[in-house]
């Protein structure tokens, strides 16, 4: 047995059982979501089902309303996501090219507000919203997650941008481009990596999100996947758990297979927009 050989059995049995843990609540939510409904509560409990009930995702289909609310979750984290980017970026690239008073600040406050939770600012989006006649909007859900997702979005590109050779620009303007032909044309082109990485936190941000759209939404025809599932459960004497599975599993697996496509680009993007 080779050296690499051994490390590579040595990292995956240190690895193992953090896969068995992340893995192990699809396992339980696969499991319920193909049982009986006299199954899910037997005892003792069985881990696997006697057979497979593929017909309670169709059950759950109708009962959650699931498609209206995957098109409504589809349409805000893709719309949110687009907006903060658009916003985002050119402030990036000015927070990277420009020295204004308070440039330092500014920059570090982008990082104190990723420690606030949406759940602490609720109340005052809650009012803002209010006023705004933005109750039971899907744009105003829209663009309360791009305003959640821009510090992320500014403080990432920023890093990328600082990155990038300013001898580009210079000589984009020698060529007679001016600063927004240089920033669409030479920096945007060159920053994919980030803007790829910002867009798929962004809208994974806005597909997970419940406690904003819990507080924001009102009509069952407007809710979001989260809201969908949280349907199921809120406000019922009878839950089916086998449908409150099989709609959590069908709106969290999507979101975690694209996570594990583009890992190592995650990897590699976060890495390169953190040097300096």
């Amino acid at each position: 047995m080779t050296r690499r050989m051994r490390k590579t059995l040595l990292y995956w049995a240190i690895l193992a059982p953090f896969v068995v843990v992340i893995l192990f609540p699809y396992a339980v939510m696969l499991s319920t979501a193909i049982k009986a409904r006299d199954e899910v509560f037997s005892y003792p409990p069985r881990w696997l089902p006697s057979h497979a009930v593929w017909s309670n995702f169709v059950d759950m289909w109708e009962a959650a309303s699931f498609g209206p609310a995957l098109l409504n979750s589809l349409g805000v984290a893709v719309g949110s996501t687009l907006l903060a980017l658009a916003l985002g970026a050119p402030a990036a690239y000015a927070i990277s090219h420009f020295r204004f008073r308070g440039r330092g600040p500014f920059s570090q406050l982008l990082l104190v507000t990723q420690m606030l939770s949406p759940i602490v600012l609720i109340v005052g989006v809650f009012r803002l919203m209010a006023a705004l006649n933005g109750i039971d909007s899907l744009w105003a859900l829209t663009a309360t997650y791009a305003a959640f997702n821009l510090a992320f979005t500014v403080w990432m590109l920023q890093s990328y941008f600082d990155t990038i050779p300013k001898e580009l620009e210079q000589a984009a303007w020698i060529d007679g481009a001016n600063r927004v032909q240089s920033f669409v044309h030479v920096f945007l082109p060159l920053t994919v990596p980030a803007i790829a990485i910002a867009a798929l936190f962004a809208f994974i941000f806005a597909w997970n999100e419940f406690v904003l759209a819990l507080t924001l939404l009102r009509s069952p025809d407007k809710f979001t996947l989260t809201l969908s599932v949280y349907s199921l459960v809120g406000g019922r004497y009878t839950v089916e758990w086998h449908q409150v599975m099989a709609a959590a599993l069908a709106a969290t697996v999507p979101v975690a297979i694209l996570f594990v496509v583009f890992q190592r680009a995650l990897v590699r993007g976060l890495s390169l927009g953190s040097q300096k």
